[in-house]
């Protein structure tokens, strides 16, 4: 019987040196508070649109974390993302009162007229769609959020694709 060999660690591909010494930066900003990742985590998101692999081994590094402990961080919370987004992040509420006033049929209509399903980007680069679970309009639904600060209530079907034309047109 041979002996198990052991596999080679998971090489992530390097981070571009300003984009290194951001994530470098976040962590040291940081690193002395208790429960450093998630300011870290976020602040490398800020600073890079995203936390992609690369980052997630040089937070590791820094902060003298296994990539394990920081992916698992990462991947918990939805905020984080691992590509940047497209020109516009588009969150549609699925919570139960946007439920009732017809966010599932806006969510189908969303990821038909995208071709996309939620978490990912449209081919174009113009929207990222992501799931949202209440927005707090919810007298006012289906709403949605449209880069963390442009609410819109009450979003047909019609009224989406009325946005969505603004937003290729690369007006914000």
């Amino acid at each position: 019987m041979k002996p198990a060999q052991a596999l080679p660690a998971p090489r992530a591909e390097a981070l571009p040196d300003d984009q290194a010494a951001a994530v470098r930066a976040a962590c040291a900003a940081h690193r002395e508070r208790p429960g450093a990742l998630l300011p870290v985590l976020h602040a490398v998101q800020h600073a890079l649109g995203c936390v992609p692999a690369a980052a997630i081994a040089l937070v590791a590094r820094e902060l003298n974390l296994s990539r394990a402990e920081v992916h698992g961080v990462a991947s918990f919370y939805p905020h984080f993302r691992e590509a940047p987004p497209g020109r516009h992040v588009v969150r549609i509420c699925r919570a139960e009162a946007c439920q009732a006033r017809g966010a599932r049929a806006l969510e189908v209509h969303a990821q038909q007229v995208l071709g996309i399903g939620f978490g990912a980007t449209s081919a174009d680069g113009a929207v990222t769609l992501e799931a949202a679970y209440c927005l707090g309009n919810c007298g006012c639904g289906p709403a949605l959020l449209v880069d963390d600060d442009e609410l819109h209530a009450n979003v047909t079907p019609a009224r989406f694709d009325a946005l969505l034309a603004h937003w290729r047109r690369g007006a914000t």
